[in-house]
């Protein structure tokens, strides 16, 4: 079933409205041309799952696009006034965004493309573009362990908030800034929590306030870790851990895989979109970041394949500019 009888035609469709679609949305409004974004999620959608009381590690005028001033009550913004701040941006230049509607795929060639859609009600959908952006991020697709046990329900990928774990015992997976984030937080809940991590310690990238206090943490026996250690098996009540010292049986609730994320890589290469064998990164014009498949655009975060500390919000938002000059070139 069809959500639109007739085909609705656009000059570009946007995959993704992640702070950098929606500045590519932007770029291309304000070059006269009519752009459309879809979303499988929520407007920003990436940021809405971050934990709730996240405060972002920069300042607000490097999370702006469109010109549109970001206010903050503190030095640095939190994810609450992020998210007031791109609805208000997406209202303010009219974007038509298309929420909670995955882009399936699309077939056709530079000028006549046609995206198939899917909406959350099951409902399929189609539309014709000349021009087509990925800006879709990195933060749909966690990193997975490849143990039993893995697809559990007890076994949680996004840490949103401490709450509801008071007084159980969870166990932790990494030891970035996310994994050691939700350690603290969870511990100060009342959670009983073991971290888990191949390395020797916490990593040195770890932000220079969370780092020694999680490390004090475990040094005072209030949050047990395991270091140069890995999860064999999750079960129902427990999980088995491989340690220096042999396999060690941990009594648990919850699992938080905090193992990071990664681009939809098989959507890339499914739709003609080369990647680098050694970096995963997709093969682009640097000077207008159009694919070897003509007509279609990267943005954002997935410009970087596997690395993705390179790409933040802060120059991601930069690519929607070099993109739309580009395009607008190119339909004359």
């Amino acid at each position: 079933m069809s959500r639109n009888a007739q085909m609705e035609s656009f000059e570009v469709a946007i995959i993704g409205a992640g702070p950098t679609g929606l500045a590519c949305g932007i770029e291309i409004k304000k070059r006269g041309l009519n752009p459309v974004l879809f979303d499988k999620g929520c407007i920003v959608n990436s940021i809405y799952h971050y934990p709730i009381n996240l405060v972002f590690f920069t300042t607000p005028e490097l999370l702006e696009i469109g010109d549109i001033p970001m206010t903050s009550l503190n030095e640095k913004p939190g994810r609450t006034e992020a998210l007031k701040y791109y609805r208000r941006v997406a209202d303010h230049y009219k974007l038509n965004v298309h929420q909670y509607e995955r882009v399936l795929g699309f077939e056709g060639a530079d000028g006549e493309f046609t995206l198939r859609t899917q909406l959350s009600t099951g409902e399929e959908a189609a539309y014709r573009a000349k021009k087509i952006i990925l800006a879709s991020g990195y933060y749909d697709i966690p990193n997975r362990l490849n143990v039993p046990g893995e697809n559990l329900s007890k076994v949680i990928h996004y840490y949103r908030e401490a709450h509801p774990y008071y007084d159980q015992d969870v166990l932790i997976v990494g030891a970035k800034n996310s994994a050691a984030i939700a350690a603290l937080e969870l511990h100060w809940t009342g959670a009983r929590v073991t971290l888990v991590h191949r390395g020797a310690g916490i990593s040195a990238n770890v932000k220079y306030w969370i780092k020694p206090n999680i490390e004090n943490r475990i040094k005072s026996g209030e949050v047990k870790a395991y270091f140069r250690s890995r999860v064999k098996e999750i079960r129902t009540h427990e999980v088995a851990l491989e340690t220096p010292e042999g396999e060690v049986a941990v009594k648990n609730d919850y699992v938080f895989a905090m193992t990071g994320y990664r681009p939809d890589f098989e959507f890339m290469e499914e739709h003609g979109i080369h990647l680098d064998e050694a970096t995963s990164k997709p093969i682009t014009n640097p000077e207008t970041l159009e694919s070897e498949r003509r007509g279609v655009y990267l943005a954002g975060v997935i410009v970087a394949g596997t690395h993705t500390n390179e790409i933040f919000i802060e120059n991601g938002r930069f690519h929607g500019k070099v993109i739309a000059e580009a395009i607008s070139t190119s339909l004359g």
